[in-house]
């Protein structure tokens, strides 16, 4: 190998480990079901492990347990949870103990001995076992240091320092940041986040070569000099991979670094990116029609339990609604149950909802809790108003306030405001300007990257929080 030449590394992706993991967990869910219908058949008294037993004995809905099993799964496909030991063992307990609980209720409820109880029995420790050790041996060889691409940051101002400490904060790390590369005389040999800015321009293509660094993460916030530019142009003739930072930014933390971009971004970029297909459309319209359906069904059953409850601790009215701002600003009254005493803004003060608000009622507590209390939002959906995913609905008050403390607030309006969305799942509720700051950059994440998959993750995701009682 030309010893001029950076060592090529072998690149792995977001998407394509999520794929990675997919893949995995099907194979070993696919291995759980054949090792569950080999357990039934050695205890069946009818017929012996063959084809005929396969095709005759279970019926159709047990060789839907690996879909099943995937689909609760879904929390594990954030890389940064799968790169966790810890995270990993959680999701899938969780996992275990949803299925288990399911089949429990069908089988108390169901006619005596019309269920296979050995073969699910066996395929829920079978699958639990199996995706446990194969996730384990996903994070040994992906968070392995032989694997991590060795980086410089282009860069040591404020965006090379915000890019430092995101790296730096994943546990396990995800990148081998070997030092900083900037053309400002004093900051050349200091620290920045624990690393050393160990040159400029002119020595750039001397440091790759030295320490067969794979990949430039570009954070130079300000305009780029020549020499730079064609050190950098030098390094990708030589087969570096070259990112942005905003990229690696997304890639990490699946949020957009709003306080590092240029204002054109919202044009250049940002809009561009958010032109989806008619396709989409249409099938995202689909799927709010279905799950609104679905929804006001659901509400309808809990009605009267949940109307009783509210009624009896605080008396009527059972609904809350409110003006909130819809798609390009557009004003409509959303629909809830209420959760808060009565009168809770009598001053006429607008506040914003906090994590332990001390005005949510004990009932408004659970109702908040398994998100309830959003059931009456699927009339919005059905009318068109809103989308099962998207940015959380917000008051023209406090829209007003926020475009003024927080860049880019405002295109949070480009989309229909969610029942659910990246931003609810991923941070909850905010409190104060930084936090919807740090949930706008989720915002802008989804509203950039959507597409239907994103969309159906997130609605799953949204009901695995509601079965593990995350709301808040």
């Amino acid at each position: 190998m030309d010893s001029k030449t950076p060592q090529k590394r072998f690149r792995i992706g977001s998407s394509e480990r999520v794929l990675i993991l997919l893949l995995g967990d099907i194979l070993m869910a696919g291995a759980a079901l054949f090792m569950a219908l080999y357990f039934w058949a050695a205890g069946d008294a009818w017929m012996e492990f063959s084809l005929e037993f396969i095709v005759q004995r279970p019926p159709f809905w047990f060789f839907m347990l690996p879909v099943i099993w995937v689909i609760l799964l879904v929390e594990l496909y954030d890389n940064r949870r799968a790169s966790q030991p810890k995270e990993t063992l959680k999701g899938i307990v969780w996992a275990f103990g949803i299925n288990f609980l399911i089949y429990l209720v069908i089988y108390f409820t169901s006619t005596p001995k019309s269920l296979p109880r050995r073969g699910v029995l066996a395929f829920i420790v079978c699958a639990a076992v199996l995706t446990l050790l194969w996730r384990l041996i996903y994070i040994r060889l992906f968070t392995s240091s032989n694997l991590l691409r060795r980086v410089l940051i282009v860069g040591a101002g404020r965006a090379g320092e915000t890019i430092v400490k995101v790296i730096s904060e994943q546990k396990p790390s995800i990148f081998n940041v070997i030092g900083l590369i900037d053309d400002d005389p004093e900051k050349l040999g200091k620290q920045v986040g624990g690393f050393e800015v160990m040159g400029n321009s002119h020595s750039l293509i001397k440091k790759i070569q030295e320490n067969q660094i794979s990949d430039l993460i570009l954070a130079i916030s300000g305009e780029m000099k020549g020499y730079m530019y064609r050190a950098i142009l030098s390094a990708q003739e030589m087969g570096v991979t070259l990112t942005p930072m905003p990229k690696v930014y997304e890639d990490i933390l699946g949020r957009v670094p709003i306080f590092l971009l240029e204002t054109e971004w919202i044009v250049r970029s940002f809009v561009e990116k958010t032109d989806t297909g008619t396709l989409y459309e249409l099938a995202r319209r689909l799927l709010d029609i279905i799950g609104g359906l679905v929804g006001i069904f659901l509400m309808m059953l809990c009605f009267p339990l949940i109307s009783l409850a509210i009624i009896l601790e605080s008396g009527f009215p059972v609904f809350f609604s409110q003006e909130r701002l819809g798609r390009g600003g557009q004003p409509y009254k959303i629909y809830k149950f209420r959760t808060m005493e009565k009168d809770a803004e009598k001053d006429g003060i607008v506040r914003m909802a906090e994590e332990n608000d001390e005005r949510v009622t004990k009932v408004g507590w659970i109702l908040r809790k398994t998100h309830l209390d959003e059931f009456p939002q699927f009339i919005n959906v059905l009318r068109g108003e809103m989308s099962l995913v998207g940015p959380r609905a917000e008051r023209p008050e406090l829209v007003e306030y926020f475009q003024k403390e927080i860049p880019f607030y405002r295109a949070r309006l480009l989309v229909k405001p969610g029942v659910s969305g990246w931003a609810q799942i991923n941070y909850g509720y905010a409190g104060t300007v930084n936090e919807t700051a740090v949930k706008l950059e989720y915002d802008l994440y989804y509203i950039e990257h959507r597409n239907i998959i994103i969309d159906i993750s997130i609605i799953l995701r949204t009901i695995g929080t509601v079965l593990g009682f995350k709301g808040q």
